[in-house]
């Protein structure tokens, strides 16, 4: 087996010049398999309220274009130990929400044959449902770690069924989830009721929230997400409206009180080695962004994830 193909050379071509993949890293085209491949999929038909996100995935590439082959805070070289390419956008049609998602199941399933795992960025949240529809016929149930200021088990908006607040009540109601060990990490703001809160328990998850994260402490809710997966297969999908809006303005669904970006990560490291089947990055919406601040943390956030994919032998 060769080795695996790393980013552009930074101190060779510099890191404004070129096409931006994913972290400068090989197209999916240039190598002769993947491990591990970053794939956008420019989607927001399912956004209830500010549009947008469907620029996501270019946004955070260009974000990316400054991250670097080591990463000190994992003690891995994720680049080296794993071959990571980016495989590209997902078409999707952005005028029926129900042919996009069966598209955006079969490109990942089709991706993933072989053994590769995703790391989508979005796009919106309505994308999880398709992932964790292919992630789940290999691995059966997995749990899912879900970072987000919202809940996302909510039934329909306007009647639809498939939005970007509804994917983990469909998922849990097709048995696409662990029940036992899934889990909302950074929750907060109003709800529509109380019954949102014993409709999501019934659905299958436990809340770290926000409020929760500020009075107990970020090791304390590592404690209790590690708990909660245990060693089932996981997956984890990551709104970035989790950030509070000072780490992150660039998304649709902005909710005041949320995590710093230092949180995030550091809770996101905590996973490494963890079996990890697959995870997103989604709701980054550049019209609203500032000086790339909230590029940069997903871009941050993918790096983090691929990271902690790595292989652990080379920890």
């Amino acid at each position: 087996m060769t080795d695996p193909i790393g980013p552009v050379d930074a101190s060779v071509v510099p890191r404004y010049a070129g096409i931006a993949t994913f972290a400068r890293l090989p197209r999916i085209d240039e190598v002769d398999r993947a491990d591990i491949a970053v794939v956008g999929v420019p989607f927001d038909s399912g956004v209830s309220y500010r549009p947008g996100a469907r620029f996501g995935p270019s946004h955070v590439r260009e974000a990316s274009r400054l991250l670097r082959p080591f990463n000190p805070a994992q003690g891995v070289a994720p680049f080296a130990s794993q071959q990571v390419v980016d495989a590209g956008d997902i078409a999707v049609n952005p005028f029926d929400i129900d042919d996009a998602i069966r598209a955006v199941d079969e490109a990942a399933t089709a991706l993933r044959a072989g053994g590769t795992r995703l790391v989508a960025l979005g796009g919106d949240h309505t994308i999880a449902l398709p992932l964790l529809r292919s992630v789940a016929r290999d691995h059966g149930p997995v749990a899912v770690i879900h970072f987000d200021a919202h809940l996302d088990t909510w039934d329909t908006y306007f009647g639809a069924p498939v939005t970007h607040g509804t994917p983990f009540r469909r998922a849990s109601e097709e048995g696409l989830i662990d029940r036992t060990a899934s889990v909302h990490v950074g929750t907060r703001g109003p709800l529509y009721g109380e019954s949102d809160l014993l409709d999501d328990e019934r659905l299958g998850f436990a809340i770290v929230t926000s409020e929760q994260i500020e009075e107990d402490g970020v090791e304390r809710a590592i404690e209790r997400i590690l708990s909660r997966v245990g060693d089932a297969p996981v997956y984890i999908s990551i709104d970035i409206d989790v950030l509070d809006p000072a780490h992150a303005p660039g998304t649709g669904t902005p909710e005041a009180g949320g995590l710093t970006s230092r949180e995030l990560l550091r809770i996101v490291r905590a996973l490494a080695g963890r079996p990890i089947v697959g995870a997103d990055v989604v709701e980054v919406a550049p019209a609203y962004d500032h000086a790339q601040l909230t590029a940069v943390a997903a871009s941050h956030l993918a790096y983090e994830l691929i990271s902690a994919m790595a292989p652990r032998e080379t920890r």
